[in-house]
């Protein structure tokens, strides 16, 4: 086994980075502080016991590696401002330290944010989406299910943010859908700062985070009027829901009729993704809801981004028309 570091990437608008790997991801596991990320480096054939190993090495051993130099002061608490940092990647933790609910302690791995890439000055169309990447729940796959991501959906004017939420076995589900949650409602209530739409803020999961995702949707609500935080007065339902390989289960209580519109993606020989896509979009489909569905002939789980792929390099093309066609991105007309 071979692996090499892969850099932190400076700017989001610069376009495709040129050290993608097809046999490397990237997993921070990570603190909301001072723009710091926890990096394992990891090669996806490793048994599932390895993966365990490797997060738990890291995380004692407390390896850090800064995320965004440019900006060393990150936000920190949800609701503040961030001012000018438009020239590179920061954090906003999704809650002000130490009212984190749930949580079990005060370190890395016990705060959730989200990572801001921002599209050039002059491309910015008010769109927004929230990345959240696969991982089994127990790491982050942050390269091709994270930053490549942000910086397609910032080559189509829209403004990204990389969900970093906590992990397994320390935390359960519960904590990861309420944090999808709230990190709607946190780019929804800085709106005005980024100058975005908030009826288009979207929501995007690959694996795990595509499950989660699911969830997000079938348990979000318009907000509580009455909350003292007022970030929590706003709505937690995403505008439209994109599930790439990992269909989750329904809530209790979940209406597919009053589901936003949703794009599926995934792979055949992958089939338990795939067999879940194909029912989850026939029952859309018969609430009256509106979606779009992918099932490539070839293929395997964890393709990201898909580029470079012969088999899956159009996938996003494809989901940037779907966004058109719903007037989520301009030019549907």
């Amino acid at each position: 086994m071979s692996a090499a570091v892969r850099p932190a990437r400076r700017n989001a608008g610069s376009g495709p980075a040129n050290y993608r790997g097809a046999n490397l991801r990237s997993c921070p596991l990570t603190r909301a502080a001072a723009g710091q990320t926890l990096v394992c480096m990891a090669v996806p054939l490793f048994p599932i016991i390895r993966w365990r190993l490797i997060a738990a090495v890291l995380a004692v051993s407390g390896t850090l590696w800064t995320a965004d130099n440019e900006h060393p002061k990150a936000d920190k608490a949800g609701g503040a401002k961030t001012g000018d940092k438009s020239s590179g990647n920061y954090n906003i933790p999704l809650w002000a330290e130490g009212k984190v609910p749930l949580a079990l302690g005060n370190g890395p791995l016990d705060s959730p944010f989200l990572t801001v890439f921002l599209p050039p000055e002059g491309k910015r169309n008010g769109g927004s989406v929230i990345v959240a990447p696969g991982g089994s729940n127990i790491m982050l796959m942050y390269g091709v299910e994270g930053l490549d991501v942000a910086e397609r959906y910032n080559s189509w004017g829209v403004t990204a943010f990389v969900l970093t939420y906590r992990l397994s076995p320390r935390y359960g589900e519960n904590v990861r859908v309420m944090e999808g949650k709230r990190a709607v409602q946190l780019v929804r209530s800085r709106a005005g700062e980024f100058k975005l739409d908030p009826n288009r803020v979207g929501y995007i999961g690959f694996s795990a985070g595509s499950n989660t995702a699911r969830s997000v949707v079938g348990t979000s609500g318009p907000g509580d009027p009455n909350a003292a935080d007022p970030i929590d007065r706003l709505s937690s339902r995403p505008d439209y829901l994109v599930l790439v390989y990992g269909v989750g289960r329904a809530s209790p209580g979940e209406s597919l009729k009053s589901f936003p519109p949703v794009f599926l993606v995934s792979a055949a020989a992958d089939t338990g993704p795939a067999l879940g896509n194909a029912q989850l979009f026939m029952d859309l489909t018969r609430a009256g809801a509106t979606a779009e569905i992918h099932v490539y002939q070839k293929g395997r789980h964890g393709f990201g981004s898909g580029f470079g792929s012969p088999e899956f390099s159009d996938w996003m093309g494809r989901l940037e028309l779907f966004l058109k066609l719903d007037g989520f991105l301009p030019g549907g007309n």
